[in-house]
């Protein structure tokens, strides 16, 4: 067995749209339609049964990773920690690299999500933060010096 390539992170979430904005705002772009998922598959694959899920593929530029956006209609999502910080055990982040980390953080702000931190530079090279999204999701952001 091999991996042939990476394909996707999946994060869900209690607001499809708002999500879908927060991550069109960070550049990403829907990759097609909204889609409605219920029935065996994903009752196989989830583990949870009578499962009924909307979802959507977002690509970040170049197309070659996307985030699937899932908002659960049955059974009713479960909250999960929205103020988790990096050292609890779990998926902790998604990160991208940016262009203006400070124009990034500056436009997130302006809609309400706000830093979980600060912005921190690692020597000459690298600025970085987290910013928290919809549903508590942590962002990375980081740009090469």
């Amino acid at each position: 067995m091999s991996i042939k390539r990476f394909d996707h992170v999946g994060v869900t979430v209690s607001d499809l749209d708002s999500a879908i904005a927060f991550f069109e705002k960070l550049g990403l772009e829907p990759t097609g339609p909204r889609v409605t998922i219920e029935g065996e598959f994903i009752d196989t694959v989830t583990g949870i049964p009578n499962a009924r899920s909307e979802i959507v593929m977002l690509a970040a530029p170049g197309g070659e990773t996307t985030v699937e956006l899932s908002s659960f209609h049955h059974p009713d999502h479960t909250p999960g920690s929205t103020q988790a910080l990096a050292n609890e055990i779990g998926l902790r982040s998604i990160a991208f690299e940016v262009d203006d980390i400070d124009a990034a953080v500056n436009q997130l702000a302006a809609d309400g999500y706000s830093l979980v931190g600060g912005i921190g530079q690692y020597e000459n090279a690298w600025r970085m933060a987290y910013v928290r999204g919809p549903d508590g999701i942590t962002v990375a952001l980081a740009q090469q010096l």
